[in-house]
């Protein structure tokens, strides 16, 4: 009988009810599909962290002026940039304990209202020490960023989704870099470099409320975060647009021989806090974005004065050339994330070790970097996106390896070894400027990811559940 006339059949309102029953059954269905809150709480971390981004990436544009303006040697520049890596090192481990003992939301707010203070405080600096005192604060009150979005993402997306989303929130800060040069080159030219303080200071008081509004620590807090969605997030539900079982069985054993490679075991996820402190996996992790970092921020903090002292370009045209790394560096995170969730399948270290491989030549190839503005650009776009393939995933790579619970302590370690590393490069670039040349500081930045080739080689890839088979 078909299914329309057995309905008909059916006497008075029983009939009716049925279909009514039934057809709203399958309109709340469709809501819950397509309920998608999550991809909004990314969109607000992106927003978030590309403030951030651009307050602490508007020194590398306005160095050579405050130089000018405070006598200042390379030396000084180098340790000034660095006292902001400083202060938000310190700040890493204490603000991943207590995210883990209070939340998230009510302290990440606050930490963006006192961004933008600290960013406005450098705007009014008469001397360097205020100027030196004004990147520590903006340190300290940047800290807490870094460490709440890993924790967000971390509870709003689930494993096959937590590589991209990862890989989109470090674009966040590229992107700032990539308008930033431009931007600030304007506001130089049309009122001065202390402006581009007090303007960069406004977006973060508006980003406070929002986040308070919007982002849950936890999406099953969150009104619009749906059932079908949380339970997409904590894994009990396939997405719609999921590879099949045995497509995905057949990716993970079509894989067996770079498992090999990178060293991947099965593993009980580290559950306290003594585990985490005891993991030479997380300590290796830290190490290599120790380097990773430093070689990213003394690129954001050297190049603007390397394109106008080195290659003679005016203002702008060296604003629009300094754009390009981060260009790249957007492309290569969400791409990176792609790679390391999809053709990976959730296996983290392999686009870490194409990361530091392409870096060491990109890096020594900028010695013998061209002068013409189309042709560097050119090379300046290649480096960043190779440098950021993988720098994200050194930031997804906790999440495997630590439980939910603990993931927060864990990235705390890893986010201090990233931010020792962008307060010692950037002040190394410095003194060896003072007593060498660029060449000397391309080639130690090769070095350093050469060195943290060779750290990843000691870490497993860890793969919950995974299973090795032999031959």
């Amino acid at each position: 009988m078909d299914f329309t006339n057995w309905i008909k059949g059916r006497r008075g309102k029983e009939g009716v009810s049925v279909m009514q029953n039934m057809v709203g059954q399958k309109i709340q269905g469709a809501l819950e599909k397509q309920t998608k809150y999550r991809w909004l709480v990314l969109s607000m971390i992106f927003l978030v962290y590309m403030i951030a981004g651009a307050d602490r990436a508007n020194i590398g544009v306005v160095v050579p002026f405050i130089k000018a303006s405070f006598n200042m040697t390379n030396t000084d520049i180098g340790a000034m940039a660095s006292l902001f890596y400083l202060g938000y090192g310190l700040i890493q481990v204490p603000v991943g304990i207590i995210f883990t003992k209070y939340g998230v939301s009510k302290l990440f707010s606050l930490s963006l209202v006192l961004t933008s203070i600290a960013t406005f405080f450098m705007g009014t600096a008469t001397s360097v020490f205020q100027l030196k005192l004004g990147r520590v604060i903006l340190g300290f009150a940047e800290g807490p960023l870094n460490i709440g979005i890993l924790t967000t993402i971390n509870r709003w997306f689930p494993p096959q989704e937590k590589g991209i989303a990862t890989g989109i929130f470090m674009s966040s800060i590229k992107f700032a870099p990539a308008v930033v040069p431009p931007l600030c080159a304007w506001i130089i030219i049309t009122f001065g470099w202390r402006e581009v303080f007090y303007l960069f200071a406004i977006p973060g008081f508006i980003l406070a409320g929002l986040w308070l509004w919007l982002v849950k620590d936890n999406p099953q807090d969150s009104p619009y975060c749906s059932k079908s969605e949380l339970d997409y997030i904590n894994n009990r539900q396939v997405d719609s647009g999921a590879v099949a079982g045995t497509a995905a069985l057949k990716q993970v054993k079509s894989l067996r021989w770079l498992d090999k490679i990178i060293r991947t075991k099965k593993i009980q996820p580290l559950d306290t806090n003594r585990k985490v402190l005891l993991s030479w996996d997380v300590w290796g992790c830290a190490l290599g974005y120790f380097f990773m970092v430093g070689i990213t921020y003394a690129i954001m903090t050297w190049v603007p004065t390397y394109l106008i002292t080195v290659k003679k370009f005016s203002i702008m045209k060296m604003g629009f050339v300094a754009a390009a790394p981060w260009v790249g560096a957007v492309l290569g995170n969400i791409i990176g994330g792609w790679l390391s969730d999809n053709f990976f399948d959730k296996r983290r270290k392999p686009v870490m070790l194409l990361t530091t491989v392409s870096t060491i030549f990109m890096m020594y190839s900028l010695i013998y970097s061209p002068n013409d503005p189309v042709l560097l650009a050119t090379l300046l776009l290649s480096a960043g996106i190779l440098l950021n393939l993988g720098y994200s995933t050194f930031l997804v790579y906790p999440m495997g390896i630590a439980s939910k619970e603990q993931c927060p302590f864990a990235a705390s370690i890893i986010q201090t070894g990233g931010s020792l590393g962008g307060a010692f490069a950037p002040f190394v670039v410095g003194v060896l400027l003072d007593s060498f040349n660029w060449d000397m500081v391309f080639t130690f930045l090769a070095a350093c990811s050469l060195i943290t080739f060779l750290i990843l080689l000691t870490m497993i890839e860890p793969m919950e559940g995974y299973e090795e088979t032999r031959e």
